[in-house]
């Protein structure tokens, strides 16, 4: 079978990002009509519709979606390709990480991450929802916690392990008892971020789920944690991004961590991993991860 038109390729590729036919318009920097002819012209290609509607967004099929992951991914690695061709690989690296890691872990260590990588800068990009690279193909790399399954085309390195458990001020912690269920007369601060965090707790740490007497939402597990730390409730959090704020005693974790499997890990496009660049980033995140 002869391959599909580049351009329809890209069209649709967009399209599948955006669930849009006007965002995919405007970053490909032509008309919503010429997208929609491009996607047209695919359909009538492969002889099946690729687009199912949600109310205003298009939602690609099963068949088109493991599709636009593979054109997502190819598009990657001929955009290196032909940076590497013409000796012009950046210079720099935009790293996705989330948001609490990046302030409390990940900030108090950046010069001597920088240092590690000589002459290639580092953009952090703080994300309050961290989402797989190939949703991202402005970053050329993210930092994830929890279960992560790379897709195609994408590798990961764990480099560190990922504890997490209730955490609260000396004030707060004083009041409670060696009951997890004493914790329901706190109230309960949630990152819409990281919704079933709690969940997760309870199931994996053996722990009967608690009622609590009040629950407050918070965007993001940065300002969860930032509301824990004034003493306005209980936060669940992991470890790594509160280590100065348990070593300082700001807060406590009164019934210690639990360690998960998944861990932290540096996600980057498969073809970037042998550029010195990200090895370097990969070596230093290893040591200061395992403390080694």
């Amino acid at each position: 079978m002869r391959l599909p038109p580049l351009n329809a390729i890209r069209a649709f590729e967009a399209v599948c990002r955006h669930g849009s036919i006007m965002k995919a318009a405007e970053e490909l920097n032509v008309v919503r009509g010429a997208v929609r002819q491009q996607i047209v012209t695919l359909e009538n290609h492969v002889g099946r519709k690729l687009f199912t509607r949600d109310g205003r967004r298009l939602v690609p099929t099963v068949q088109a979606s493991a599709f636009a992951d593979a054109a997502g991914t190819a598009f990657d690695i001929l955009q290196r390709a032909a940076l590497e061709l013409a000796g012009t690989v950046p210079g720099r690296i935009r790293l996705g990480v989330p948001s609490a890691f990046a302030v409390w872990w990940l900030m108090p260590r950046v010069a001597d991450m920088q240092a590690s990588l000589g002459n290639t800068m580092v953009d952090i990009v703080p994300m309050s929802v961290v989402e797989p690279l190939q949703t991202h193909p402005e970053l050329d790399a993210v930092i994830m916690g929890g279960e992560y399954r790379p897709a195609a085309g994408m590798t990961a390195l764990r480099f560190m392990e990922d504890e997490f458990g209730p955490v609260v001020t000396a004030a707060l912690a004083a009041t409670l008892s060696a009951d997890p269920k004493a914790m329901g007369r706190l109230t309960m601060l949630v990152s819409r971020s990281a919704p079933k965090l709690w969940d997760e707790w309870f199931a994996e740490s053996g722990t009967p789920p608690v009622t609590f007497s009040r629950v407050q939402e918070f965007e993001d597990l940065l300002l969860a944690l930032g509301a824990a730390r004034s003493g306005l409730g209980v936060a669940l959090a992991p470890r790594a991004s509160i280590e100065d704020d348990l070593q300082r005693g700001h807060l406590l974790a009164p019934y210690g961590f639990i360690a998960r499997p998944s861990g932290y890990r540096l996600c980057c496009r498969t073809p970037d991993v042998k550029r010195p660049a990200f090895a370097a980033l990969a070596a230093w995140l290893l040591r200061c991860g395992t403390g080694t």
